[in-house]
């Protein structure tokens, strides 16, 4: 089991950056997929990027890329998530995931672990 904390949410305006951070403890090495996914209010929780530590690759929706980079610094067991000219839409819950080694990293079902989420706010 992977325990997951997340932080660095908070309100910022439209055009503004954040960035999320997401340090993980715990049986690390089993879950080399971490996923960064956000629930806005009313809506199902959706992929937003995630990277792999055993293979070196990277994966975002459509909507956050050249927007959103996703990066890992494996001494800190942390995952970060750079957002860049934030739009109202991406307000949202997000949360950091942990994950098996697999090659649909966008499923959910593929992530068995999560944090408690942080709350990003982009006002217009």
């Amino acid at each position: 089991q992977v325990q997951l904390a997340e932080s660095g949410g908070g309100l910022v305006q439209a055009g503004g950056s954040l960035r999320l951070s997401c340090a993980a403890s715990g049986s690390t090495f089993s879950r080399p997929t971490r996923g960064w996914f956000r629930q806005a209010p009313g809506k199902e929780r959706e992929f937003v990027a995630a990277v792999s530590w055993s293979d070196g690759w990277t994966h975002y929706t459509d909507p956050v890329k050249g927007r959103f980079t996703i990066s890992s610094d494996n001494d800190k067991n942390t995952v970060y998530l750079q957002m860049d000219s934030l739009l109202p839409e991406d307000t949202a819950v997000y949360y950091c995931a942990a994950g098996r080694r697999c090659s649909t990293p966008f499923a959910i079902d593929n992530y068995d672990d999560w944090g408690q989420g942080t709350q990003v706010t982009v006002a217009s």
